[in-house]
């Protein structure tokens, strides 16, 4: 039994820790794989920079810089498939790695008569030179997913949106509105959907279901991203749909990780969102996550869901009650760069 006062209310906000209890232990050696909305890139770096086996299947150019090699999608997650915001995105992902589904839109145009990947248009910061180009770069990329899902022991997956748009022909699912970064909206060719606690749940326990086929011993860590929508195409206020989104993915997360013996749930959405951080883990656009965030984040991650915990790898700033305004001016200046297509909405 826990306690609001005991847990909460007589903490400072360094010392809440909502992750007890935690199913899993991360070992050095594990392949620890990464997908989701852009909050995962965080737990991503953490692995990278930590010494953990950060599972990467499509990697960059040894010589170039690590800046170049992020522009272009490479170890930004596992594979170059950019931000995966929904469960019917990762399904999606998973039934065309494996050969069990093939869209029947191949390629989209960008403003400069580039060709762009239509499920993951932002991972070519120009686009490809020509359909032939996009379409090899595309075969290896999805060997690369398969090879990842059939090897990798852990899969670190981050929830972010149930908005998404359809194609109207095939049910195939984009990260973003056909006509934002490329393409062309047509509404008979295009649907928005919102997908319900049911239909999340379902996608998930479908993921498992097919992973578990062609890798056993797979684990699963679902989080939630705490990044609030930057937008909605419902016809209501962006905090409700915030909100109504956010607790769909949540209990879709709960049901998977109450009721399967190889998925977890972390609390990252707990940790920055909740009253006792007091907006402290939000920069000035009350959307982007601090280094103060993710620091308190990933300290609880490495406590309780790695096998070694080194405390000098993650810095945890102790944000008491009396910090000024000045103090929390100047941390939430301390924004954590992510890559995010949300953006161009």
């Amino acid at each position: 039994m826990a306690h609001w006062r005991h847990a909460v209310a007589k903490l400072s906000p360094d010392q809440i820790d909502p992750a007890i209890g935690f199913k899993f232990k991360l070992s050095k050696t594990d392949k620890v794989a990464t997908g989701g909305s852009c909050f995962a890139q965080h737990i991503a770096r953490y692995l990278r920079q930590s010494g953990f086996h950060y599972y990467v299947v499509e990697k960059g150019h040894p010589i170039s810089l690590s800046d170049i090699n992020d522009a272009f999608n490479y170890g930004v997650f596992s594979a170059r498939y950019g931000n995966i915001y929904t469960s019917r995105q990762l399904v999606q992902l998973f039934d065309r790695a494996f050969a069990y589904f093939e869209p029947d839109e191949t390629y989209w145009r960008n403003s400069q008569g580039n060709f762009l990947d239509p499920f993951r248009p932002t991972i070519e910061p120009q686009g490809f030179a020509s359909e032939e180009e996009l379409l090899a770069d595309r075969i290896l990329h999805l060997q690369r997913v398969k090879q990842m899902f059939i090897n990798l022991d852990y899969f670190v997956f981050t929830l972010g949106l149930t908005e998404c748009w359809l194609s109207r022909a095939d049910g195939a699912v984009f990260p973003i509105c056909p006509g934002v970064a490329g393409g062309v909206f047509d509404e008979n060719s295009y649907h928005f959907k919102n997908l319900s606690v049911a239909e999340v749940i379902a996608d998930l326990r479908l993921f498992r279901e097919k992973l578990l086929v062609v890798n056993p011993r797979a684990k699963i860590i679902l989080t939630v991203s705490p990044v609030p929508l930057m937008a909605t195409m419902e016809n209501r206020h962006v905090l409700l749909s915030n909100s109504a989104s956010k607790s769909i993915l949540r209990v879709a997360a709960d049901d998977l990780a109450n009721n399967f013996d190889n998925v977890a749930y972390f609390p990252s959405y707990e940790i920055i969102t909740s009253p006792f951080s007091g907006a402290h883990y939000f920069g000035p656009d009350l959307r982007s996550v601090t280094e103060a965030g993710v620091a308190h984040v990933m300290h609880l991650f490495s406590q309780h869901c790695t096998s070694t915990l080194k405390t000098d790898e993650v810095t945890l700033r102790n944000y008491s009650d009396d910090s000024t305004t000045t103090e929390f001016t100047e941390d939430a200046k301390k924004i954590v760069e992510v890559i995010c297509d949300e953006n161009l909405l």
